[in-house]
């Protein structure tokens, strides 16, 4: 690996297999991967309407409205009405909804935590200590949504 390119390129690759491997050894609590991302989404954001739902996903619209739809069922997240469009309305996470998201991250972190306890502990620690900057580069994307308008 020569260049800072094909550095990142390999980071990108390893934090997809690292998180498909999480969610695929942790329990999901029944929810489908974007019922999920949908889940994290609203947690972090507050309650979005389906269309800011599937763009930041990314999803189509009709596929956020079927997830949030059994997310509704399952009563994980409640519609109400938009306070700036009495015709729109917003999805928001319930409760039970965080609960449930929260367990899913719980058990990820353990399968994490177990498969840290194989690295050394340097290497365990140099992983953990990266969490704050992942997090600078993921919020990287709503800084770039506010200076375009979004």
């Amino acid at each position: 690996m020569g260049t800072r390119q094909d550095a990142a390129f390999e980071m990108v690759l390893a934090l997809h297999r690292v998180l498909r491997s999480l969610r695929r050894a942790g329990p999901t609590g029944g929810l489908q991967p974007t019922q999920l991302i949908v889940l994290a989404l609203l947690t972090e954001a507050g309650p979005s309407r389906i269309g800011v739902v599937a763009d930041r996903v990314p999803c189509s619209q009709p596929t956020a409205t079927a997830a949030v739809a059994e997310l509704q069922t399952a009563g994980l997240v409640r519609r109400e009405p938009d306070p700036t469009d009495g015709r729109a309305a917003r999805v928001a996470v319930t409760e039970e909804g965080f609960a449930a998201l929260r367990g899913v991250a719980h058990g990820e972190a353990a399968v994490l935590l177990e498969r840290l306890g194989a690295l050394p502990d340097e290497d365990a620690e140099r992983v953990l200590t990266t969490a704050p900057l992942l997090r600078l580069l993921a919020d990287g994307d709503r800084a770039d949504g506010d200076r375009a308008g979004g």
